[in-house]
């Protein structure tokens, strides 16, 4: 039984097909005490007639512009009172018992800030889904990986990872985060606009004393690629300026400009990639980002002196794109947990 308030938070945009098809497993299979609330990022679809219509009991807030996912949740859970937020991604489908497992867990451990359930496929139901996996981790050139998924490497979950573990991010498609945590971290930077803000959070969180975790006795199941096909430019430049900006707010001065040419580097080695495969609007992409990257980083750089002077706990010190790629390391169980700081 559910003692704290919970809110359960949808952040939609143009999704009417997505609320349709899950909304209803949400509201089935969470627990009474768990309120939904549907945020509406300024959708031009008919969302909004549709929720009015079919669901008027849900407390509904309508943004007045799209401010993405990190802008649309500041400003959605402003408007919201709980001891727990749940951000869920409205292409996500909830099984039974997929609040409790984890809502429990942040209970019984007070510094654990926030936390996932395991993202599986919606497609394919044994297998991880990219964005979140088992729990995310990261590496010191600010490239995101997963226990579950490495790059493109998805696994298939056969309990390889069935115990909870600290994690160094928790993914924002099917993010439970403390409110009070939350609020003292900031929320999300909204210059971000979507991707990577919620490992931004976590990181942030982590510098303020708190943990994160991944707790596998809960799991949802992830459609993916419901507002941005993975295949958009958009997206491309978005990943790549938004790690950049990560890594420029976070990591401690004696590592950050070493590294930075470094990661620069294996960024542009992306593009030509992305040119000999043709996809030339994804290389402008990385251009586009670099471009952006540059144009902000004194200003993105300019609380250096305040950061922390050590790596955070779950770290990969070594480079996750070497390890995969040259040492053919495709699962977070060979890779050297050795360099995990």
């Amino acid at each position: 039984m559910i003692n704290p308030g919970v809110a359960i938070v949808i952040l939609n945009w143009n999704g009417k097909s997505f609320l349709e098809q899950f909304l209803p497993s949400v509201i089935e299979h969470s627990p009474a005490r768990a309120r939904v609330v549907i945020a509406d990022n300024a959708s031009s679809d008919d969302s909004i007639d549709f929720l009015e219509e079919h669901y008027p009991e849900l407390q509904l807030i309508r943004l007045k512009e799209n401010l993405g996912y990190a802008g649309g949740y500041n400003a959605a859970l402003g408007q919201v009172e709980a001891d727990y937020f749940v951000l869920l991604n409205s292409d996500i489908e909830v099984p039974p018992h997929w609040v409790e497992p984890v809502i429990e867990y942040l209970e019984a451990n007070p510094r654990v800030a926030a936390a996932q359930p395991d993202i599986l496929s919606w497609h394919e139901k044994q297998r991880y889904e990219y964005a979140g996996a088992a729990g995310g981790f990261i590496d010191i050139l600010a490239y995101p990986f997963c226990r579950g998924r490495i790059f493109q490497h998805l696994e298939e979950a056969r309990g390889q990872y069935a115990e909870p573990m600290e994690v160094f991010w928790a993914t924002g498609a099917c993010l439970f985060v403390r409110a009070d945590a939350f609020r003292k971290a900031g929320g999300f930077d909204h210059r971000f606009f979507a991707h990577m803000e919620e490992v931004d959070l976590c990181w942030r969180l982590q510098n303020l004393g708190y943990k994160i975790a991944a707790i596998p006795a809960s799991r949802v199941y992830h459609v993916g690629g419901g507002t941005l096909p993975k295949s958009s430019p958009l997206k491309t430049f978005l990943n790549f300026r938004n790690s950049l900006w990560l890594l420029t707010k976070n990591m401690p001065t004696r590592y950050f400009y070493p590294i930075l040419p470094i990661r620069l580097g294996l960024d542009v080695m992306a593009a030509l990639s992305f040119l000999a495969g043709g996809k030339w609007a994804d290389a402008c992409a990385v251009c586009r980002a670099h471009f952006a990257f540059f144009r902000s980083i004194r200003k993105i750089r300019d609380h250096a002196a305040s950061l922390p002077k050590n790596l955070p706990s779950g770290m990969y010190k070594g480079s996750i794109a070497f390890t995969h790629f040259i040492r053919r390391k495709k699962t977070f169980l060979t890779i050297n947990h050795k360099r995990m700081s």
